[in-house]
């Protein structure tokens, strides 16, 4: 378990892709600190599960950011993972759901970024994985707030890259497409009642639609990458944006 002795903060991590690397990296030797909400005693049984700590901190709020890294102590892992979605036109879009994506989709990286790096750098070592999307490199239609986050949050990723390329530390995105996580999944029977469609053709023509494999990604194909980004192999890898999504973004 070549992650022995390394501390992992994963943002977002109480279910779906964040809790799949999470996982993916306790499995690896890696001490886990997971964040997000949900039910008390499902993460208590996670946190067991795991050996982790957890913080329920709300990331889109600063103070509350500073608290849970300091409690957190010393990351040598930084997995931004958490988000969050709202769907309208531009001119209807709500200026508070923009400010929480902003706030939670990119902000939120930033400042666990900042305060990750010093110990990182005092360290020797370090790795910082955001967790992107297809729509960090595209966009679709009345996602004005997530795509400009996503987008951020690429642009952001490559910074920091350069800044710490002499210092053993990497900054690098994981962008998927459509993955099976149960929000994805509970989504189907609404849009099936909405649409007049059956099962099947949701999945294929709603939300595979831009997917050319047709299939969906499942999280721990993320949790797998993230775990690769990690090794000594990939020591070179930085400043990049590694896509899953089954070539929507080659199209």
């Amino acid at each position: 378990m070549f992650l022995e002795g390394k501390r992992a903060l994963v943002t977002g991590s109480t279910s779906g892709i964040g809790l799949a690397i999470a996982r993916a990296l306790h499995a690896e030797g890696a001490q886990i600190v997971l964040n997000g909400f949900g039910d008390e005693a499902e993460i208590a049984r996670l946190c067991e599960e795991l050996g982790a700590t957890h913080s329920g901190a709300d990331l889109t709020d600063v103070a509350a950011i500073e608290q849970m890294m300091a409690d957190a102590g010393g990351i040598d892992i930084l997995v931004n993972n958490a988000g969050m979605q709202h769907v309208a036109p531009v001119d209807e879009f709500p200026v508070d759901k923009w400010n929480t994506i902003i706030a939670l989709n990119l902000s939120a990286a930033f400042h666990t970024c900042r305060l990750a790096v010093p110990h990182m750098k005092k360290a020797g070592w370090g790795r910082i994985i955001n967790t992107a999307s297809a729509h960090s490199t595209t966009a679709s239609p009345y996602k004005a707030a997530y795509v400009a986050a996503k987008h951020g949050i690429a642009g952001l990723t490559k910074t920091v890259a350069l800044e710490l390329a002499e210092q053993n530390i990497t900054a690098n995105c994981i962008s998927p497409g459509y993955v099976w996580t149960p929000l994805v999944e509970s989504q189907i029977p609404d849009t099936m009642k909405s649409r007049g469609m059956t099962r099947e053709q949701v999945i294929n023509d709603v939300l595979l639609e831009r997917q050319p494999t047709k299939k969906f990604a499942q999280p721990e194909d993320v949790g797998a990458l993230a775990v690769f980004l990690c090794r000594d192999v990939a020591q070179n890898m930085t400043g990049a944006n590694y896509e899953i999504d089954g070539g929507w973004t080659a199209q």
